[in-house]
């Protein structure tokens, strides 16, 4: 695979899910984090009876802008991902305690996991896309709740639905339906079909 020199890629985001799997496609890039208040922004969307998927185009879209603004020449990726389970959106779990409320609400029920990613590069939006993984969590027990939440510890309090697919968070689901990586927070073939029609990758 050979990507091209030009444009440069950046990722707007400070997740090392997302770095992971830019880094485990080959693809060369830094990565940045992007300042944005993202409670303010999903406070409003919910007010405003914004879609899922709306609103986590909003927040990635929030996301590669901010960055774009001091590199206008990159190519600047923003990703967003919100968790909806029963029509109730879920954010990052607070603490140890807040993702055991998590994983309570969520066992033994399907939840979707709505992945955006946005394209940034000269001053706008040039591309973007949503992803809706579907995974259902087994009615696991109390005792294997107890014994996940101490395994993982502070990694809960890091994803959104408090687990890590790519971890021991595996072990509490029954059903699996999605790209993995769109899983992981950065829905990685679009984006890989976006870079060679845009010869920034050889097609």
């Amino acid at each position: 695979m050979i990507q091209a020199e030009d444009p440069p890629l950046i990722l707007a985001s400070a997740s090392g899910a997302r770095r992971a799997v830019l880094e485990g496609a080959g693809l060369r890039f830094t990565a940045q984090a992007a300042a944005v208040d993202e409670a303010t922004i999903k406070e409003s969307a919910q007010a405003e009876g914004i879609p899922p998927a709306d609103a986590a185009l909003i927040l990635a879209d929030a996301k590669a802008e901010r960055i774009a603004r001091r590199a206008p020449d990159a190519l600047v990726i923003g990703c967003d991902q919100l968790l909806v389970c029963d029509g109730a959106w879920f954010d990052k779990p607070a603490d140890a305690e807040a993702a055991r409320d998590h994983l309570r609400r969520l066992r033994g029920k399907s939840h979707d996991l709505v992945t955006a990613i946005v394209c940034h590069r000269h001053g706008g939006r040039v591309w973007q896309h949503v992803a809706t993984p579907r995974l259902a969590m087994r009615a696991f027990s109390d005792a294997f709740l107890d014994a996940y939440l101490a395994l993982e510890g502070e990694q809960v309090t890091q994803s959104v639905g408090a687990y890590r697919l790519e971890g021991p968070g595996v072990q509490l689901f029954s059903r699996v339906q999605g790209e993995h990586a769109a899983i992981l927070g950065l829905p990685l073939l679009p984006l890989l079909d976006f870079l060679r029609q845009h010869r920034v990758l050889m097609g």
